[in-house]
């Protein structure tokens, strides 16, 4: 009997490990965010209503198409990834997984969720899910190492999740959909350059350029992040005059805009890391609880 229990443990673990190590390239915590924001476009979209059936489906195409994308992103930075405290344990840096595996694995993602959405909903749902996928593996993440417009690329696949969420359900970009869509690209400035800002030291070990200055002594980043964060405070009130939610939402989306710009401000004063950080924790408030208050009134 104890015989036995050896020889499963021994057939048991590399398969959980392996497991392991696909969960690790497809990151599925990271993807939640994305397709939560997905599941917040479909809901707010004129009668529609929560259904278990569409939202799961809509939720286990967009964890696939991001996946892979995330998945070809640690392909392609796989040697900065070896170098960095925070991505040397990786299964491609330490050869757990091999490129090869990884890009079987990224394709069969990828497009078997953009062909999920397409199927499921509509056509328009899956290119712009493919798009996406194309977009932050083939545009953003190589261009991460040339030039900080790496940021400005990977706003526009960084903010379709909800204008896919909107097309799902309407079978149309539409106005609210774009709306959606700006306040999630403006939203990821500030975001980004947080986090570049914040390990700074590890992404230029790595190569990557993610700061507009290029550098941290100067305050140029922390401009940008109030530049982009005030934008969001007037945006506030085009749900409400769209008729998408109502005042307690605009309002809500109004206060989290000045909590989010009130941040970027103090960065820019002290322009140090504990401000960076303000700005980066700022950004994970901001857009759950935007997205919430805008579904909770919904009109």
């Amino acid at each position: 009997m104890l015989r036995e229990e050896t020889i499963d443990s021994k057939w048991y673990m590399p398969v959980q490990d392996r497991i392991k190590d696909y969960s690790q390239l497809l990151k599925p915590n990271l993807s939640f965010m994305v397709v939560f924001s997905s599941v917040i476009g479909y809901l707010l979209a004129p009668h529609t209503q929560f259904a278990w059936k569409e939202v799961s489906v809509l939720f286990l195409g967009g964890i696939l198409v991001t996946g892979g994308a995330n998945t070809i992103n640690q392909i392609i930075e796989r040697e900065g990834d070896a170098l960095m405290k925070r991505t040397m344990n990786r299964p491609i840096p330490t050869g757990r997984i091999s490129t090869t595996e990884a890009w079987i694995l990224a394709a069969i993602a990828g497009i078997s969720g953009a062909l999920l959405l397409g199927l499921y909903f509509n056509p328009l749902a899956g290119a712009l899910s493919f798009l996406s996928y194309l977009l932050y593996a083939f545009a953003y993440t190589p261009m991460k190492r040339v030039h900080p417009i790496a940021v400005f690329i990977g706003a526009f696949p960084g903010a379709f999740p909800p204008l896919l969420g909107w097309v799902a359900a309407t079978g149309s970009i539409g106005v609210g959909g774009i709306v959606l869509f700006l306040f999630q690209f403006f939203w990821q400035f500030p975001h980004y350059w947080a986090i570049g800002w914040v390990g700074y030291d590890e992404y230029k070990k790595a190569g990557i350029s993610m700061l507009p200055s290029q550098e941290r002594t100067s305050k140029f980043t922390a401009l940008q992040c109030m530049f982009y964060s005030l934008i969001l405070i007037p945006m506030a009130i085009v749900p409400r005059t769209l008729n998408i939610t109502g005042n307690i939402g605009m309002y809500v989306c109004i206060a989290a805009g000045i909590f989010y710009f009130a941040s970027s401000v103090a960065f820019y004063r002290k322009n140090d890391l504990q401000t960076a950080r303000r700005v980066m924790f700022s950004s994970f408030i901001y857009l759950p609880t935007v997205l919430l208050a805008l579904l909770f009134d919904k009109l």
